[in-house]
């Protein structure tokens, strides 16, 4: 045995930044009840209240409105619309539809509102953010199901909205990750071309098994009595978490899927599972540019007013974007 194994491992608190320290320490000193001890409907309240605390200020946009698009059941599913620019069905615009997080219980398009305008706004493309309904109202695969039906019905007709529907993108940030991943393998079969995956901070449904998961599953904020609470409240039963609509790593075959951009967060239980599907799909043949944004958690992407690497994330988003619509050479 030599020196370096009687060395002691660091604790995971010395994996933060000092920002990102301080913010949950700020969290903690709060005393937010635990999503898990509350109701579904308490939750969301709870989640409304502090979604946009930390978040991008809110961008004035020329385009920011809300419209609804059909679902199998006929139920009508509110899209909100954002642009740098006018619609012009002259000259349309690249579109991403984006799924917002929450673990398929809470979160909404108005909760992830400042989010999609600095996408918008920094991209160039139009941003279409649907509230998919959340369990357990809505139990798996409801949440897929409606993304789904968003995408292909924005395929089907975004020229009436000003989107150019030869070039279209999901994304979203954690099960809204998950869903735009499953939405990219539904593309797949359905010969539906996307020009990119935007997948941050994404759930590919490993459960617990991870290192990143053993060791930032308590006290980094997205605690694992949380993600089984969303899971337990999402899922019908076992069988549903083999399902590659909820953990997209499960696909029989990841051939042949739109190119994909991941972020993940260095003090994230998530974190593996997203840097594991990336090598998923770079096995399978598809472009892939991960990065890792060390020392912050899960979420960081909405605290742009605490952490420098919110907005430095957001900013390589939408050059992702850019590149997957400028002209081919």
């Amino acid at each position: 045995m030599g020196m370096d194994d009687l060395t002691p491992a660091s604790p995971p608190e010395a994996d933060l930044t000092p920002r990102m320290r301080e913010l949950l320490q700020r969290i903690a000193r709060a005393g937010q009840p635990p999503f898990w001890t509350q109701t579904p409907q308490q939750a969301r309240a709870s989640y409304a209240r502090m979604a946009q605390v930390l978040d991008f200020a809110p961008a004035d946009l020329p385009l920011a409105d809300t419209l609804d698009c059909p679902s199998r059941d006929g139920e009508r599913l509110a899209l909100r619309r954002y642009a740098a620019r006018a619609a012009d069905w002259q000259v349309p615009q690249p579109a991403l539809l984006y799924l917002h997080g929450g673990g398929f219980v809470i979160g909404s398009a108005a909760t992830h509102d400042a989010l999609c305008r600095q996408l918008a706004l920094r991209s160039g493309w139009m941003v279409l953010s649907l509230d998919y309904r959340l369990a357990p109202e809505h139990r798996f695969p409801t949440a897929f199901n409606d993304s789904w039906d968003a995408l292909q019905w924005l395929a089907a007709h975004g020229d009436m909205l000003g989107v150019d529907t030869r070039c279209l993108a999901v994304g979203g940030d954690s099960a809204g990750g998950t869903l735009a991943a499953a939405c990219a393998l539904a593309a797949r079969d359905a010969q539906l071309p996307l020009a990119l995956q935007l997948l941050f901070y994404p759930g590919m449904g490993s459960a617990h098994e991870t290192p990143s998961q053993r060791r930032y599953g308590h006290g980094f904020l997205l605690e694992r009595e949380q993600i089984d609470w969303f899971f337990g409240l999402y899922l019908r039963d076992r069988a549903d978490a083999g399902d590659w609509r909820f953990a997209p790593q499960r696909a029989a075959d990841h051939r042949g899927v739109a190119a994909a951009w991941i972020a993940v967060a260095g003090c994230d239980p998530l974190r593996d599972e997203g840097l594991a599907y990336a090598a998923q799909l770079r096995r399978a043949g598809v472009a892939v540019e991960a990065t890792e944004w060390a020392g912050v958690t899960h979420d960081f992407i909405k605290m742009s007013r605490a952490l420098p690497e919110a907005e430095q994330a957001v900013e390589a988003a939408a050059q992702a974007l850019r590149a997957a619509s400028a002209p081919r050479e």
